[in-house]
């Protein structure tokens, strides 16, 4: 069994639990450990702290990773922007001025970072530690018939030298990964756009969705499909507020992956958090089976 550090962020344990809930569930089918990181801090945020000050940004992230250091291990994050910090404090701490420079910080809490732990997204354990096939066998409920759009979003994907997750242009481990459950990805036309959440301008924000989720509903998909919990919440409230401004109903309902991966394993609907969704995926429930649900528990 291969061991990962977890590195859990802010976001998912605070406002999307049942997105931790899931990653636990299908990584212990996986036969891969999840060893909790005691008294890791916020990453910290990929964007706005960093512009302040970059060398605290470098030091918090530094602190973080040091954490898994002590255990030997290397970590992996379930958020797109905890893995763009850590990733980008990993890369540019190979630097060895400015390594000194954090742990001249560092030393005051008795600390130091020597960038020996690897920095990974989850869905890389599922392509390279568990592998596709098994993903494929875990799988209790297959969801023919069920056409998923996919959502990379900013953070997985670029820069494409610092997070090493995927070809930045013409990705694919999602569709793969969707592929593994018996469900049909569709690539839309805006399918490489942002969600908007990080702008400012609520005006171009809501434009930004409203472009997007026009050609998911254009290809006629069932949910929309992504791994970042920032987009999930932006497609999920933030859809509201589009279809207000735009007298457009989409009713796209947004899923992080490892939900639907854990449904596809059998976890039953009502332990996955849909309830707490605004648009819930209930195009789920034609999937459900009491031969399905008797192999859960």
């Amino acid at each position: 069994m291969k061991r990962f550090a977890f590195f859990p962020g802010c976001l998912i344990p605070t406002r999307h639990p049942a997105m931790e809930f899931a990653i636990r569930k299908v990584l212990a089918t996986l036969d891969i450990e999840v060893v909790d990181l005691e008294g890791a801090s916020c990453c910290p945020d990929p964007i706005y702290f960093k512009s302040k000050d970059k060398l605290s940004w470098l030091a918090v992230a530094a602190r973080n990773l040091s954490l898994a250091e002590e255990l030997g291990l290397d970590v992996f994050t379930n958020c797109s922007g905890c893995t763009a910090t850590l990733s980008e404090t990993y890369h540019l701490l190979q630097d060895e001025s400015l390594r000194e420079q954090v742990n001249e910080r560092l030393v005051r809490i008795d600390r130091s970072y020597q960038g020996t732990s690897r920095v990974r997204h989850v869905i890389t354990l599922l392509r390279d530690v568990a592998g596709y096939d098994d993903v494929r066998a875990s799988v209790v409920r297959p969801l023919e018939g069920l056409k998923v759009a996919i959502h990379y979003g900013c953070h997985l994907l670029k820069p494409s030298r610092i997070m090493q997750v995927d070809d930045p242009n013409n990705p694919s481990v999602l569709e793969k990964l969707v592929i593994a459950l018996g469900a049909t990805p569709v690539r839309h036309r805006n399918w490489c756009l942002c969600c908007g959440k990080a702008c400012q301008a609520d005006g171009i924000r809501a434009n930004m969705m409203h472009d997007l989720l026009g050609t998911v509903h254009d290809e006629q998909a069932d949910i929309l499909c992504m791994i970042c919990p920032t987009c999930f919440a932006q497609f999920d409230h933030g859809q509201l507020k589009v279809a207000q401004q735009f007298e457009e109903d989409f009713h796209t309902p947004p899923i992080y992956y490892f939900q639907l991966l854990a449904f596809a394993q059998g976890i039953p609907y009502e332990d996955l958090g849909f309830e707490r969704q605004r648009f819930k995926p209930e195009c789920l429930r034609r999937f459900e089976s009491p031969a399905a649900a008797a192999t859960s528990s």
